[in-house]
């Protein structure tokens, strides 16, 4: 692709983005930053929310792992489902009914100031972490395949895209990220719904026999009962299940989504039918794999030795000008949904948890707001060049799931909080935070040893969530929580 056209592109969708800022951020205060004024439509809430989830690493990789372990990730995403009806039948009801801006503040009223501090801070650790990892994997993927004719370095690239995400977030902030979402999320379905048709029309394919081929294809089992297998049904869907609970209705980026809707029945009906979509996609996505793997193996045309690089070599070599397009479209609208709410909930959650920002009047609001929105975006671009830097591939992806570690106090916290009256030592508690996660690696690093051969996977969360409850429950008090 021309590399002219690509920076072409790529101007133009931040020129949209920024057109939404500009119109949905006129005369919009701090309320409206961290809550939207309470005012989003629940639709565009709950279609705006599937781009989020779905980041730039899921639009490249989810194709490509179908080709390694078949529909297998759907039984994940079953999990998904269920865990969204829970948070909201549990989650939401509690959050409203507190009228919570940051989701942690709950955790101050029912333990104390250190216990909200610590699930704040597990949270910006993380989605920091994780928001950075999520935008140096499709840096890099733009890096080389754009960037790089035009001789721009990866620092300038990368401060750049940040740039333009605070310049288009800074002043409305939740209030314009539901609308950009939706229009990002937009972009991202239609990419892969057009690279589906365009390799059908290649074949020549009806719609039946597009599904006949995707439905008997080498890659479509969905199933798998072996239990000592990583993709067993059972491990896959209850994995799915606690991460959507903790992943999203223990996230402030998530929640604030939802937070944003006008009552607790909106954000209910949001929730609902954001899920319903979210399983949708991501069956497209599956499908979208199968198909690549089928036109792969009729062409000729070798795989790639990672597979997370399937659907960009097809799409940018040999699908046409007009699907890569597409594709460029979708990564970049998937990297930049996910990213840009994650900038605006890092603010939000330190503006809310640490400085205290409800405190203040509106002039030194919006300083606050404006000094922690920068800070966080010179953060984001620090850490996906301290990922460059470090340039190996197994030491990032594992700083990424260290990050992952930091969910399972957050889980502990909230459920002991919601299903325990006890009193908690409130100073204790960022010691069993911190404890968790460690007994819970060393487990992981000898499970086989100690399990006979059982290796963990996602459910590992499950473990360091529940040894954050058993670590509450021994510095708490047996005197009894009013509420």
């Amino acid at each position: 692709m021309n590399p002219y056209l690509v920076l072409g592109i790529v101007l133009g969708y931040f020129l949209v983005l920024i057109a939404f800022s500009w119109v949905t951020s006129r005369k919009a205060d701090t309320n409206a930053f961290f809550t939207g004024n309470r005012k989003s439509p629940w639709y565009l809430v709950a279609f705006g929310m599937v781009g989020a989830t779905l980041s730039g690493v899921t639009f490249i990789s989810v194709p490509g792992e179908v080709g390694n372990s078949a529909f297998s990730y759907f039984q994940f995403v079953l999990g998904n489902i269920v865990g969204y009806w829970i948070v909201a039948a549990i989650l939401l009801p509690l959050y409203y009914r507190m009228n919570l801006v940051s989701i942690y503040t709950f955790l101050e009223q029912r333990f104390g100031e250190y216990s909200h501090k610590t699930g704040s801070f597990f949270f910006l650790v993380s989605k920091l972490i994780g928001a950075a990892f999520r935008l140096f994997l499709v840096a890099v993927v733009l890096q080389i395949a754009f960037f790089d004719a035009f001789k721009i370095p990866f620092a300038l690239t990368v401060t750049v895209t940040i740039g333009l995400i605070w310049v288009y977030t800074f002043k409305g902030g939740i209030k314009t990220i539901v609308w950009t979402d939706t229009f990002q999320t937009l972009f991202l379905v239609s990419a892969v719904i057009f690279t589906i048709v365009s390799v059908s029309n290649s074949f020549g394919w009806s719609a039946g026999t597009l599904i006949k081929e995707i439905i008997h294809g080498p890659n479509s089992q969905i199933f798998f009962w072996d239990w000592r297998t990583g993709n067993n049904f059972f491990k896959q869907f209850f994995a799915g299940m606690f991460i959507t609970i903790v992943m999203v209705g223990m996230d402030q980026d998530m929640m604030q989504k939802n937070l944003t809707c006008r009552n607790i029945r909106d954000a209910q009906k949001n929730m609902m039918v954001f899920s319903l979509s979210f399983l949708v996609t991501v069956f497209l996505f599956l499908s979208l794999g199968a198909l690549l793997y089928i036109y792969a193996k009729n062409k000729g045309i070798s795989l790639p030795e990672n597979t997370d690089n399937l659907y960009p070599m097809l799409a940018m070599n040999h699908f046409g000008l007009p699907v890569a397009i597409a594709f460029l479209l979708g990564i970049i609208a998937a990297a930049y949904s996910s990213a840009d709410s994650a900038l605006t909930a890092l603010t939000t959650s330190f503006s809310v948890d640490f400085l205290k920002v409800e405190k203040f009047d509106e002039t030194k609001k919006k300083r606050i707001k404006k000094w922690s929105h920068i800070m966080f975006s010179l953060l984001l671009i620090v850490v996906i060049l301290l990922f460059r830097a470090i340039n190996n591939e197994s030491i990032v992806v594992a700083v990424f799931r260290v990050a992952g570690y930091t969910y399972g106090p957050i889980l502990g916290l909230f459920v002991f909080g919601i299903y325990s009256k006890r009193i908690v030592k409130d100073k204790w508690v960022p010691a069993v935070a911190v404890v968790s996660p460690i007994i819970c690696y060393f487990i992981s690093k000898y499970s086989e040893v100690i399990f006979n051969g059982y290796r963990f996977g996602f459910e590992l969360l499950i473990v360091n969530g529940l040894l954050t409850i058993i670590g509450l429950w021994l510095v708490s008090e047996k005197r009894y929580a009013a509420n």
